[in-house]
């Protein structure tokens, strides 16, 4: 099974290295990653000047752009055979509800499932990043799972897993996405300079937060899966614009 491996926290990131390693063990794994932290990327393209992929000593590739340049770049060219799948994280830090649009550890995967390979963006919920083990060994178990059992539709995972050692896990949920709070306001400073300078806020808290969603799964030392689409058309206002045209 050939796995082409990314993530939104850099080439460097201890979360990508646990991964690669887990992976290593039953695939032909293929790193290509940001050379720079580049969270909250989400699925935007370099378009205004080219790419330059270079290697580090561990065989990773790097690249000076966004996730989603990484995997486009990787699969449209870069990598001799199309991957089986499209793996992105471990992220350093939740990507739950409203994080999603921004995320650029899901965009990573989502540029994965556009290009037809099912995709799967991964995080630990914590900023501690104590356990990536716990996400890594789960992970391995799902493409294990995937490669006996494919699904059959197009396939884009978003999976959550909280920073607890394996045995504190409570189990796996299936979930629909939750929803935050707006975000907290931005945070003014003054630079050396003497510039005003803005810090945007902190995400807001969970709004949605009930059973069946991913904030409630993690909440209960549970690992969340959801899946995911990229159809943002709202269907239930089509035919009320269509007569709101025509008034």
């Amino acid at each position: 099974m050939r796995i082409l491996l990314s993530n939104d926290d850099g080439y460097f990131a201890p979360g990508l290295a646990q991964l690669a390693s887990a992976l290593s063990s039953f695939a032909k794994v293929t790193v290509v990653a940001p050379e720079r932290d580049r969270s909250g990327a989400s699925n935007s393209l370099t378009l205004d000047r080219p790419l330059i992929v270079r290697q580090t000593p561990n065989g990773f590739y790097h690249v000076n752009g966004t996730p989603t340049d990484c995997v486009h770049l990787a699969v449209t060219g870069l990598l001799p055979e199309l991957p089986d799948m499209v793996i992105s994280g471990i992220n350093h830090g939740a990507n739950m509800g409203d994080d999603t649009v921004y995320s650029g550890t899901v965009a990573a995967a989502t540029e994965g499932f556009l290009l037809g390979i099912p995709s799967i963006a991964v995080s630990l919920v914590n900023v501690g990043g104590e356990n990536f083990q716990t996400a890594a060994d789960f992970v391995a178990d799902l493409v294990k799972r995937f490669a006996g059992n494919p699904i059959k539709e197009p396939t884009l995972l978003n999976v959550n897993v909280p920073d607890v050692k394996p045995e504190a896990i409570r189990g796996v949920e299936i979930t629909r996405l939750g929803k935050r709070h707006k975000a907290e306001p931005v945070v003014k400073a003054v630079n050396p300079r003497n510039q005003t300078v803005y810090w945007v806020g902190a995400a807001g808290p969970a709004q949605d937060a009930g059973p069946g969603t991913d904030f409630h799964a993690v909440a209960q030392n549970c690992i969340s899966v959801t899946p995911l689409q990229v159809d943002l058309t709202r269907y239930a206002q089509i035919d009320m614009l269509k007569g709101w045209m025509q008034a």
